[in-house]
């Protein structure tokens, strides 16, 4: 898809996007404030723009008359960008003039690292912890009537050089009728150890040559998600993946909750029975998709926290939640797949990531190892914010590691209108200071129907930024708009009123809103702080920010540093690398490195119990204002902050 630049008229900004973007979308990452308050469903008709050079394609509507349209008038909402283009927004879609010149910067989203598995060829790590072997062995005959067991190992001994192998009863009760099935032409399974000394597993004979089609499934057990990736191990490509919702959201949304329900009666069993039901309807999807045969599948990589864990094994998990909170282990030896009920034959070696502790899991240390931070030089904070976060600061020498309780405001729980990044969540915002318009921007460009929490962080910032509300979170009362108002004795903003929503009522932010918002973001920064301090270092030292998990592609960093969830740093040392959890799945499936390094890293991991260190309430305290008691570390936005102030006061 080819690239074209949009310039804004009269802000003479420029902005780079591919072609069929949004107009609203390219403007407000351009950092320019279009009024709109409909989601980008074009039936507030507030984001008339003039298009002045060049061509987009939609935008008509009949809110703009036929005189209008040919003056090059649309819907910004409804227009997509056919190639170069220049857009003068009119006075009245804008914010007051004397602004122009004053707007803040252009949304900086992280730099997404993609996972780079060519390097691993380039530094001869491409070595799957599972092979396939060819081999033409002997018949046996009068002379040479060796036991199948015995020539099978024996052949291998002396042309695969495997001296330490290991057989499995059902690899003995297939092994006579495969072996003449093709004239003892076959293909044998192999896994690798972890340890050099260690013994190679052989799982798996097929007749004749199948060593062309080999596959890995890596999987991530989400507290709320689960996804898949099926992995051509000959290539390293991956030929499928999907996801879905974890079913155990029926029996609660939190670790917490989970682990009460799965105290009573049977309930450690349906929770097993569940997230498995949920494991086998995607991988069927991703079998689908590719059209590979299941018996080529080899293995199994699976990453998850120290709960979700425990529940696919159906593992009691009642001591994670009780000091001094002890998991039941932290290491798990591989295991056939199929005996936890995982759909897959009988001979896929499931291979579990190890955990750290009871709120530092498996999908952390998966997050670890596939960035390669456990082996970079730069000091790097990673961070993986959900309902928990889980940081981690370190770089080869050292590592440390904790986790804190941020509550489900980042994924909408909390919040009145609070939802999950899912069609008609307002996941984007930009006001205008002086009549405190808004402009809404919403997944699927529909009519709004609640908040998630990307659109809630900007949303925030920016009433903050511009004085809406205070560093106390509490609105100012003094700014003459219908769209602040009192009901109930709580304080609120309207965003939407229900003639321009999905629902049909007035979609608010209120104080109550801002201030459970407040505790998670102050939960996430009082962690960073708390741990920083714990192993003697301060932020200034940090080289690198690593952001995992599911809305860090989308929250703009400039605003997630205005309201103190993130340290603030520049935007450029920020990298975000998704579903951290699949990507070191997919990695530990790919080389067998990971698998020998990780045993290392876990061990030279020190975790720290924010409940058990005393520090951690005085930076939690401190950090219950926007963005923090201390402005001044913060100095970008002390000074955004009085910009706004400055141009506010002259109109």
């Amino acid at each position: 898809m080819s690239q074209c630049q949009v310039t804004f008229l009269p802000y003479n900004r420029t902005i780079e996007v591919s072609e069929g973007d949004s107009l609203i979308r390219a403007a407000l990452q351009a950092g320019v404030h279009i009024n709109a308050s409909c989601g980008g469903e074009g039936v507030c008709a507030k984001c008339r723009v003039q298009v002045e050079q060049g061509e987009v394609d939609g935008g008509t509507s009949e809110r703009i008359s036929r005189e209008d349209h040919d003056q090059g008038f649309r819907l910004a909402c409804q227009s997509t960008v056919l190639g170069d283009v220049t857009i003068r927004v009119p006075v009245e879609s804008a914010m007051d003039r004397s602004v122009f010149d004053n707007r803040v910067s252009p949304r900086r989203t992280a730099k997404i690292r993609q996972m780079d598995f060519s390097s691993l060829k380039e530094q001869g790590l491409f070595i799957p912890p599972v092979d396939k072997a060819y081999l033409e062995l002997p018949p046996p005959d009068a002379q040479n009537n060796m036991p199948d067991v015995t020539r099978l190992v024996e052949f291998l001994k002396q042309q695969a050089g495997e001296h330490k192998l290991e057989l499995t009863i059902p690899v003995i009760r297939k092994l006579p009728s495969t072996l003449r099935q093709n004239d003892f032409k076959v293909t044998v399974t192999l896994v690798r150890p972890v340890r050099d000394d260690g013994k190679t597993m052989l799982t798996h004979i097929q007749a004749g040559d199948t060593t062309s089609e080999t596959y890995a499934i890596a999987l991530d057990v989400g507290t709320t998600t689960i996804y898949a990736q099926l992995i051509d191990l000959i290539s390293g490509e991956c030929l499928a993946e999907d996801g879905d919702f974890n079913g155990q959201i029926s029996y609660g949304e939190d670790v917490i909750s989970r682990m009460m329900f799965a105290e009573k009666g049977d309930g450690l069993e349906k929770l097993q029975q569940t997230v498995i039901a949920t494991i086998n309807k995607v991988l069927g999807k991703i079998i689908a998709k590719s059209g590979i045969d299941r018996e080529n599948i080899s293995t199994i990589t699976i990453a998850g926290n120290t709960t979700m864990t425990q529940l696919l094994l159906a593992i009691d998990p009642s001591y994670l939640r009780r000091a001094p909170y002890v998991p039941a282990s932290t290491m798990y030896p591989p295991f056939r797949a199929a005996t936890i009920g995982i759909e897959l034959d009988e001979h896929v070696i499931a291979l579990l990531y190890p955990a750290i502790s009871s709120y530092v899991g498996g999908d952390i240390v998966a997050g670890i190892m596939g960035t390669g931070l456990y082996r970079d030089e730069e000091l790097t904070l990673f961070l993986d914010i959900g309902t928990n976060a889980e940081i981690v600061i370190g770089n080869k020498d050292w590592l440390a590691c904790t986790a804190c309780s941020a509550g489900p405001a980042f994924e909408g729980g909390g919040i009145e209108f609070g939802m999950r990044a899912a069609r008609g969540a307002i996941e984007d915002f930009s006001l205008d200071p002086i009549s405190c318009e808004p402009m809404l921007l919403t997944v699927g460009d529909v009519r709004p129907k609640g908040i998630c929490g990307s659109g809630l962080i900007t949303m925030i910032a920016v009433m903050f930024e511009t004085g809406v509300i205070n560093n106390r979170g509490k609105f100012n009362r003094d700014l003459g708009t219908k769209r602040i108002r009192e009901n109930n004795g709580i304080w609120e903003f309207v965003l939407a009123f229900e003639e321009a929503t999905q629902i049909g009522r007035d979609i608010i932010l209120s104080e109550i809103d801002i201030d459970n918002f407040i505790r998670a973001k102050g939960a996430v920064y009082s962690g960073c702080m708390t741990l920083l301090e714990e192993v003697g270092f301060n932020m200034d030292m940090i080289e690198r920010i690593i952001l995992a998990g599911g809305f860090g592609s989308y929250i703009d960093l400039e605003k997630a540093m205005t309201i103190g969830l993130l340290p603030e740093i520049e935007a450029d040392r920020v990298v975000f690398i998704g579903n951290g959890s699949l990507m070191g799945a997919r990695m530990s499936s790919l080389t067998n490195r990971i698998r020998k390094d990780v045993v290392e890293v876990t061990k030279k991991m020190t975790n720290f119990e924010l409940s058990e260190t005393p520090s951690y309430m005085d930076h939690y305290v401190a950090a219950m204002f926007i963005p923090h008691t201390e402005i001044e570390k913060f100095p970008e936005v002390k000074r955004r902050v009085a910009n706004w102030k400055e141009i506010i006061s002259r109109n």
